[in-house]
């Protein structure tokens, strides 16, 4: 008996995996971006960002044809570009089978400062009196204005101390664009002295070294956080073998900060020079500036300032670039922030090596915050003595502080270092606001822990609260009254980490929504919190993870009989 063998036909498509780019969404592209076939350097990938933006203001989301077309426009993989633009909260990315979002957004923020001033109730009220069909309203992480909460940002135009007739105004008289800002331009910061410094390095008048014992005399430290001394990261940076570059991280995220936008509206020339001098230093190919997207109207400033720049020939064309963040807390993170630059989703990375050594387009690049470079012109003009003669209570230097709550005149004020909550209140905040009394306070904003009023007289500055489980990071002060309930600020506090979570590593993905969850009960289990913070402290690969139980670590240690009292019960 013979059996015959049949060979299966092989099957070829006919077209390849995925849905067919549409040739009429690539010619909108190039219309919109630039030709690339025509300039390759348009499809490079730390651009990619840039690109998403540009397609959101335009069209006001981003449907996947456009997204299928971007990534045959860059040449990259569509996974790449849908993993982009879904990581970031400012890009609303449109799924086949979904309706576009209506042509204006309201965003109420529900930071912290912003809620105790009631936003709450004044997204509800919106939500229930504006034409769905025309606006939707959303709620939105802290946008850096907690002095005048609560917040509202009409399209890209921000509304302080908003209400409901406010809002309703602006949307009528079509108010969506970014308020206009009155800065001090070149001509008058030169007339004051400005750019002498950058002028004078650049001459060799003044050395590195030379400038660099200033920063250490002067004690200018890093003041977005972490506190690093200002002339030990040049000293590393330096180290490293060329081509380096520099990026400021104007991303200030953290609940209760404003105060780099209060300087960059203010005197950008001032900062523009501090930047320069540290890219000097640093002997920098390029220095990139990460501004908040939340800084629509600063975006502007900056663009305008940058280019008086370059006419007056202070600074190369392109040497300065001015990069767009996207609406994500975590890009507040050194590591996250490269990430971001080079077109990616804002992710921490695994250290080492550091930024210092392999940072942008893994070169040694210097990382500093606004205002750490912002007073580096003025520590040099009045000398180091100036700055470092400040401070209270043994501490040395100045501090910006961010102050919102419960005080009668919020704001940023700028106060000897080692300043107490108390001296600051009745000092520079024309004391709490009236009916409210001191309760509990935050030091250094939603990761800085929280502490009760007992403790108003602590020197706030470096080092000086680690021993009550808290620290000062970019100095925001947010000030809670008797009449706050604490259950609501930590469950305010980890909502907010919980959502900005990258979701790199469970113990902050997983930690922060299971500690969420744990809050929202009736009765705390302090032994199963504590055990969670501690798992997120040692695990965590950034300092969300680490720092986010910190709120929730305080309210367990000082503050069980007012919890008690707001019908919480801490058991163990």
């Amino acid at each position: 008996m013979t059996v015959q063998t049949v060979t299966p036909k092989r099957r070829f498509r006919g077209k390849p995996r995925g849905r067919e780019l549409d040739p009429i969404r690539l010619e909108g592209l190039r219309e919109l971006l630039g030709d690339e076939r025509n300039d390759a350097a348009l499809r490079r990938r730390d651009l990619l960002i840039e690109h998403l933006h540009a397609l959101q203001d335009a069209r006001g989301h981003l449907l996947l044809a456009d997204l299928r077309a971007l990534a045959a426009y860059m040449n990259l993989p569509m996974a790449a570009i849908y993993e982009t633009a879904t990581f970031y909260a400012h890009f609303d990315v449109i799924h086949d089978d979904q309706d576009v979002p209506p042509a204006l957004t309201i965003r109420v923020c529900d930071s912290l400062a912003c809620q105790l001033a009631g936003a709450e109730a004044l997204k509800a009220q919106l939500e229930a009196n504006v034409d769905i069909e025309q606006v939707r309203v959303l709620r939105a992480p802290c946008m850096g204005r907690c002095d005048t909460a609560p917040v509202v940002e009409v399209g890209h135009h921000h509304l302080g101390r908003a209400d409901v007739a406010q809002v309703q105004a602006a949307i009528d008289a079509d108010d969506t664009h970014p308020e206009p800002i009155d800065w001090q331009r070149l001509d008058s910061y030169r007339s004051e002295g400005g750019f002498a410094l950058l002028q004078a390095c650049r001459s060799g008048e003044v050395t590195v070294e030379a400038l660099m014992e200033a920063m250490q005399q002067a004690n200018l430290r890093g003041l977005g956080g972490a506190g690093f001394p200002t002339f030990k990261k040049w000293h590393f940076v330096r180290q490293e073998a060329g081509p380096r570059y520099c990026a400021i991280n104007a991303d200030e995220g953290e609940p209760g900060t404003f105060k780099d936008r209060y300087y960059l509206e203010r005197a950008p020339h001032q900062f523009l020079e501090g930047a320069l001098v540290s890219a000097w230093a640093v002997d920098a190919e390029a220095l990139y500036i990460y501004l908040r997207d939340e800084y629509p109207a600063l975006h502007v400033v900056l663009r305008e300032a940058i280019g008086e720049l370059e006419d007056a020939g202070l600074v190369a064309p392109g040497y300065i670039v001015l990069r767009r963040g996207a609406g994500a807390y975590i890009c507040g993170e050194e590591s996250a922030m490269i990430e971001s630059l080079e077109g990616k989703p804002g992710k921490p990375r695994h250290r080492p090596p550091f930024v210092a050594q392999k940072g942008l387009l893994d070169r040694p690049t210097l990382v500093n915050n606004v205002e750490t470079v912002y007073w580096i012109p003025m520590i040099w003009q009045r000398g180091a003595e100036a700055f470092s003669s400040q401070g209270r209570h043994g501490r040395v230097g100045l501090r910006s502080f961010s102050v919102s709550g419960r005080v009668k005149q919020p704001g940023v004020y700028l106060a000897p270092a080692g300043i107490t909550l108390n001296e600051l209140i009745d000092e520079y905040c024309g004391g709490m606001a009236e009916g409210h009394r001191l309760a509990a306070y935050l030091p250094g904003g939603a990761s800085g822990g929280i502490l009760p009023a007992t403790k108003a007289n602590i020197p706030l500055d470096f080092d000086t609260l680690q021993e009550h489980g808290c620290f000062i990071g970019s100095a925001a002060v947010i000030v809670l009254s008797d009449q706050d309930n604490l259950r609501g600020v930590a469950t305010n506090l980890l909502a907010f980490f919980a959502d900005e979570s990258c979701g790199q590593c469970t113990p902050c993905r997983v930690g922060t929504e299971k500690m969420l969850t744990l809050l929202e009960r009736n009765e705390w289990d302090a032994g199963l919190m504590t055990q969670l913070s501690q798992v997120m402290v040692d695990a965590s690969i950034c300092g969300l993870g680490q720092a986010a139980p910190n709120p929730v670590l305080g309210l367990l240690k000082d503050f069980r009989s007012e919890l008690a009292a707001q019908n919480v019960i801490v058991k163990g």
